[in-house]
């Protein structure tokens, strides 16, 4: 052992003692909203002259121990006023606190709408946004999006114009875990991408983690999207909504017991289909969703949580084809306070993910989807002024419908065909802990070990030779599927192949000055879902499938290292980070892979690996009438897949090559401005690299088609993604704070008409006989208005 690591568990166990030591109290409590009793998440509360503080958890309590005698305590939270209290510490004592987020200014109170960086805290690459600040931003079709949102972050960047799903830090759409008050959703996008599933007004709070990820959080191998809705108001009932050119939507919220318990309701629903119909036209596209939950207070000590979301995507061609999918969850919850420092809360959770396709015109029906069912059990433990622990359980089974064909009439002539069903439980515990060694030093570090059982479901399960489900034919130089020599039965329940893996996480902050820091951190991920997909952006199509034998679970390291400042009186704040992320066993397609309908996806896979690295910038305006924010970031994601056997070429000749959401360059700009009372304005724009593609290199002519020939995947680009997008709020009655409160939102997407290429395909012009490329693009410029009320 060396002298720096003696040395470093002296100033570890020292610390831990010396913060036991002193006669101390604790002060404990909930902080919520004066107006609504929401509680709110991520309260600062800080013993200025001690430099000690701490922030409300998920469900607005804190817990903060200090010496004993007379302190000034100060609690703030963007957006409402920041209370500055004397209190004299003799005992251990209850402090729950309402914010006031408006109204006259109170003595000893100061307003305060300061987003700057928590520089002493060892947390990184984290970033959070309040719904406030995403309703300011400008996006596509009027609609408020809380996904479009992140999009503005650094590190973060589309999976394509009108496409769903996101990128963080060069990983893939499926390497994202996104959680609803705490359920999974597995497709994070209506209407193939033109919208999110987040009604913002249902919306409490969300935050991405892009690396240093706590170790309560696992199961994918890039980022955590954990997004929180709203409790409802307890105090009274309350309505607001909007209209606007293509959805409309509606909340309800009221107390069930005043003080106690409430409710919320909120639907959410397009109907451009209508205009399309009374067009004499037969297609159409439009979703629907609801948010809902109940909480009541069943006690000082005790909560209860029910909540859920259900939503639907319809998508019908005329009489060829009618596409349903979308996502349902519920969530009950049970909050516990043990003592002043001790907090707990057990979940029981349902997700399920729905697929289903209707082929009119060959009278065949298609149905996929995934189903989980999470129990989880989650403590805070606040030890001491310098160390708060968390630690808990969770138990995830899962149920996979690869696919199931019907026919939707006698006569049709389908057989029905059911693709074996597929489970698989994943059991995982974990602790971590937040500590402060000296004023200047800060630590988060935890592990979480995670098992994974692929099981059985009264199916056989192909034996292949030498257990390769993908050959290699050495005349022809490609991969082919394995034909099976056999296959084994297994029961329900049974196992068929485990995984278990260690992941430790941890992350270091020393504090340079009071206005800087250095960070750096580190975290292991492993993904045990494989999303089988042949494009780059996720689709309704996408089947999720366990890892077994043939496809290993994705094991991801990342490390980091950063920079954080507040300057100018804490009105600007500057993030930098550099990363480097490596990720084993990530699957790859071999050319000319089938994935429809393909129940053996074995064969069609070999693992290969990942990397991405990066630099990203964030330079933040936080006070003012005009704010905002510009990200850059430098990145690169590429992946190879090598041979087997020396004699095998692997994938794209075994050579890394650029991944579909490599983004070189990726800049955005976000601005808002207040005028005054009654206007206001936000102005968002974003530039990316172009998407890798693989263009033909060449064609020839076979019985009188023209066939292309491919080089290297993904050697060559879209081009170059920008856009500009505008908004204006207009406030009729600005000073009105009962009964009918309205506002009109007027925006423009893209507003300059960039043509921004989806995809480029390539035909043989019937005239000439030339071939030529054809850019399809989604959006030009695009106009919305909407109108907004609550009473």
């Amino acid at each position: 052992m060396n002298l720096k690591f003696k040395f470093f568990l002296f100033v570890f166990f020292v610390s831990t003692v010396f913060s036991f030591s002193q006669e101390k109290f604790t002060i404990s409590g909930t902080i919520s909203d004066s107006s609504s009793n929401e509680t709110l998440i991520g309260v600062n509360i800080y013993a200025p002259d001690l430099k000690i503080g701490t922030t409300t958890n998920e469900y607005g309590f804190y817990s903060l121990t200090l010496p004993k005698g007379d302190h000034k305590i100060e609690i703030s939270y963007v957006g409402f006023q920041t209370i500055i209290q004397q209190i004299s510490l003799t005992k251990n004592t209850k402090l729950s606190i309402p914010l006031d987020g408006g109204g006259e200014q109170l003595d000893e109170v100061v307003i305060s709408d300061k987003g700057k960086t928590n520089i002493r805290k060892a947390e990184m690459s984290v970033n959070k946004l309040s719904v406030e600040t995403i309703k300011k931003m400008p996006v596509v079709l009027g609609e408020v999006d809380v996904l479009k949102s992140i999009l503005l972050l650094p590190g973060v960047t589309n999976a394509g114009e009108g496409a769903s799903g996101f990128n963080v830090r060069g990983g893939a759409a499926d390497q994202n875990l996104i959680l609803l008050d705490e359920a999974t959703i597995y497709n994070s996008s209506h209407v193939f991408g033109f919208f999110s599933v987040f009604n913002a007004d249902a919306i409490k709070e969300l935050k991405l983690y892009k690396g240093g990820i706590p170790a309560r959080f696992g199961g994918r191998a890039s980022s955590v999207l954990d997004v929180y809705q709203r409790d409802g108001n307890s105090k009274e009932f309350h309505m607001n909504g909007g209209i606007g050119l293509i959805s409309s939507r509606l909340l309800a919220e009221g107390p069930i017991v005043k003080d106690k318990g409430s409710f919320l309701v909120s639907g959410r629903g397009s109907y451009a289909h209508l205009f399309l119909k009374l067009a004499d036209n037969d297609n159409s596209a439009y979703f629907y969703d609801v948010n809902a939950k109940l909480n009541y207070k069943l006690s000082e000590n005790n909560n209860l949580y029910l909540s859920g979301y259900f939503g639907r995507d319809v998508f019908d061609i005329g009489n060829v084809f009618n596409n349903v999918y979308g996502n349902s969850t519920l969530n009950l919850r049970w909050n516990h306070l043990f003592s002043d420092k001790l907090f707990s809360n057990l979940s029981l959770i349902y997700s399920d993910y729905y697929y289903g396709l209707d082929l009119d015109f060959i009278a065949m029906q298609y149905e996929s989807g995934i189903k989980n069912y999470n129990l989880k059990y989650d403590f805070k433990h606040y030890a001491s002024d310098k160390l708060k622990l968390a630690y808990g359980v969770n138990a995830i089974y899962y149920d996979f419908n690869p696919g199931e064909i019907k026919p939707l009439t006698s006569s049709s002539g389908i057989n029905a065909r059911s693709f074996a069903k597929k489970y698989a439980f994943e059991p995982a515990a974990y602790i971590e802990a937040e500590h402060t060694l000296t004023d200047k030093l800060s630590l988060m570090y935890g592990l979480r070990y995670s098992m994974f059982y692929r099981l059985g479901g009264d199916s056989n399960i192909n034996i292949y030779e030498n257990n390769q489900a993908v050959n290699f034919n050495e005349t022809f130089q490609i991969y082919e599927k394995a034909t099976p020599i056999g296959t084994k039965y297994y029961e329900k329940n049974e196992t068929i192949t485990s995984f278990d893996n260690f992941e430790p996480r941890a992350a270091i902050s020393y504090t340079l000055n009071d206005d800087s820091s250095i960070k750096t951190s580190y975290n292991r991920m492993v993904q045990y879902l494989q999303l089988i997909s042949n494009t780059s952006s996720p689709t309704p199509l996408d089947i999720w499938t366990p890892s077994d034998e043939f496809i290993k679970p994705q094991i991801a390291d990342q490390v980091a290292l950063g920079y954080f400042r507040n300057f100018h009186n804490d009105d600007y704040s500057l993030e930098l980070e550099t990363f480097y992320k490596t990720v084993k066993n990530r699957i790859d397609y071999i050319d000319g892979a089938d994935l429809i309908g393909n129940e053996f996806m074995e064969q069609i896979v070999l693992n290969g690996r990942q990397r991405a690295y990066g630099l990203e910038m964030m330079l933040k305006k936080n006070t003012g009438k005009f704010n905002g924010w510009i990200s850059y970031t430098l990145s690169r994601s590429e992946q190879q897949t090598p041979g087997r056997t020396p004699t095998e070429t692997g994938i794209n000749d075994g050579k890394w090559y650029k991944t579909g959401y490599d983004k070189l360059h990726n800049i955005a700009v976000t601005a808002a401005y207040e005028l005054g009372p009654r206007w206001s304005f936000g102005a968002n724009f974003a530039l990316q690299s172009g998407q890798p593609v693989t263009y033909p290199n060449g064609y020839y002519q076979y019985e009188g088609i023209t066939v292309p020939s491919y080089g290297l995947r993904n050697e060559n680009r879209l081009p170059l993604y920008h856009h500009l997008d505008f908004s204006a709020t207009y406030t009729p009655k600005p000073d009105k704070k009962k009964g009918w409160q309205s506002e009109w939102v007027f925006s423009i997407y893209n507003i300059y008409g960039r043509n921004n290429a989806a995809s480029i395909s390539f035909r043989q012009d019937e005239l000439t006989g030339k071939n030529e490329a054809v850019r399809l693009s989604i959006f030009g410029i695009v106009p919305g208005v909407s109108y907004n009320f609550k009473f």
